[in-house]
């Protein structure tokens, strides 16, 4: 074969299975550089081929194999990194066997003689599917690579936030973790952790605003053994039993200004003092604060300490609002489905169109906790359908959808997306005058199917059709062969 110039696509390399071994000869030539034919006519050698070359697609003659060889064949196609697709031919693609091809897997069956037109179009989606499984693999073992857990979504603003967190990971420095309400701020304290070399240490979580100011210094620093009534033994703080790994305080602007004393010691001297004790515990701890609250005008205020506010803030990350970034709604909702399915045993595995538009047009003032709710509401109280639609959704929220829901108001969805359809093949029929071979080609579709979709919408006998001849003459090359070798024929429809 020419060799290709250099601006070229790489030819797809095409596993051809059959025992006749000039089928392949005569078959790579017309499918001209696109493709590169590897010829085997035996499963053996087809199997070893599989193990020491790339194959974008196999090309199987269903005819030639029993029952047994072709279902080697198949199974090692479907345990490929790959899952390779497999088109078969046949001479009757029809009956049991051509059944059992496709329950085995098979990804597309074309009669002979072959077609080059029906031919070309098959290896045309097989070898995309290919493509796209390649491209699916280096994106998971990428995701892998680069993935925070409970960091969910590609957007911007959560890409800028999971790279702070893989900068500040490795480094023992203090993070002040800002954003509102329910965004995630102790998500992401507890991704820089497990990203640390602490990771193999504790996580403590003390949020400020669940404990009176009168318990938080005992929370934090723990007592001793009848330090105060009550007291009837010793009680070790949350710092030290975050000893060698990582606390994390929460709502610290909710700290009245004699803790925050304390606290600012506590940090600057890495010790601990229990209440009726005098004696200071060293403690290596790494500290992650997170709040709600607009220090900066708080320390302006008088109400929290600059020198803690430095102290804490060496390092500060933003979480985003949820409306900050609405392109991760689908796949936090996604997640969040599929926990709660699981979690409580139901049935339902996707959304509807207009469920979906719902949650795009929320403002979301409760942000990701908020959209958590939902999502868990939604399918503790569904009526056990697989699809979650409009009516699932709390009534705030159904205002919000701005597609009616095809499984609740009668398929207007659907009936949308049928004349969408229906506009699109008449646009193609009427742009290659009725040719419907070429109607098809425009759509990407096969003949089939575009004559499927003209009884469908009913344009079989509305749009001129250019009978085009259905065979022409054989190449001369194929012509000349035995009359048993016609099945090589290709027509050049």
């Amino acid at each position: 074969m020419a060799s290709l110039p250099s601006d070229c696509p790489e030819p797809k390399r095409i596993l051809l299975i059959d025992p006749d071994e000039a089928f392949g000869d005569v078959l790579q030539p017309r499918l001209g550089n696109e493709y590169v034919l590897l010829h085997k006519s035996s499963n053996e050698s087809a199997l070893a081929e599989l193990n020491v070359s790339p194959v974008d697609t196999i090309l199987l003659n269903l005819d030639a194999f029993g029952e047994q060889h072709r279902s080697v064949i198949f199974r090692a196609a479907n345990e490929h990194e790959l899952s390779l697709p497999i088109i078969a031919y046949s001479w009757e693609p029809s009956g049991q066997r051509v059944l059992n091809a496709f329950k085995d897997g098979a990804f597309d069956i074309i009669s002979q003689p072959l077609d080059l037109q029906q031919l070309r179009f098959a290896l045309g989606r097989a070898c995309r599917r290919a493509e796209l499984a390649r491209e699916l693999a280096a994106t998971r073992l990428l995701l892998s690579n680069t993935r925070i857990d409970g960091l969910l979504g590609n957007s911007k603003p959560m890409e800028r936030v999971r790279g702070a967190a893989r900068k500040v990971a490795d480094v023992f420095t203090t993070v002040l973790v800002t954003g509102e309400s329910g965004t995630g701020k102790g998500v992401i304290a507890k991704a820089i952790h497990r990203l640390s070399p602490r990771a193999d240490k504790p996580f403590v979580a003390f949020s400020a605003c669940n404990f009176p100011d009168s318990m938080i210094e005992d929370e934090l620093f723990g007592h001793e053994k009848g330090a105060f009534t009550g007291a009837a033994q010793l009680r070790r703080g949350r710092f030290e039993e975050a000893n060698g790994g990582t606390i994390f305080i929460d709502e610290i602007g909710d700290l009245a200004l004699p803790l925050q004393a304390k606290l600012l010691r506590a940090l600057q001297e890495r010790t601990v003092e229990r209440l009726g004790s005098n004696q200071a515990r060293p403690i290596d701890v790494r500290v992650i604060c997170a709040t709600n609250r607009n220090l900066e005008k708080m320390v302006q205020e008088g109400t929290f300490r600059e020198d803690l506010y430095f102290r804490i803030s060496v390092v500060k990350i933003q979480m985003p609002s949820l409306r900050d970034r609405k392109d991760d709604i689908p796949s936090l909702a996604e997640h969040f489905l599929r926990s709660f399915v699981r979690a409580h045993g139901k049935s339902a595995i996707a959304f509807t169109p207009g469920y979906l538009s719902a949650l795009a047009r929320h403002p979301w003032p409760g942000n990701v906790r908020e959209l958590q709710n939902v999502i868990e509401r939604s399918v503790v109280l569904a009526s056990g359908n697989d699809y979650l639609g409009v009516n699932d959704l709390p009534e705030e929220l159904k205002d919000m959808s701005a597609l009616e829901d095809p499984t609740e108001s009668g398929g207007s969805f659907h009936e949308a997306v049928q004349a969408f359809k229906k506009e699109l093949v008449r646009s193609a029929l009427r742009m290659h005058s009725g040719n419907r071979l070429k109607a098809a080609g425009e759509l990407g579709i096969s003949r089939c199917y575009l004559h499927r979709l003209l009884n469908q919408f009913g344009l079989a006998e509305d749009e001129p059709v250019h009978q085009l001849e259905e065979k022409e003459s054989l190449p001369a090359e194929i012509d000349e062969l035995d009359p048993h070798k016609q099945r090589f024929a290709v027509r050049m429809a």
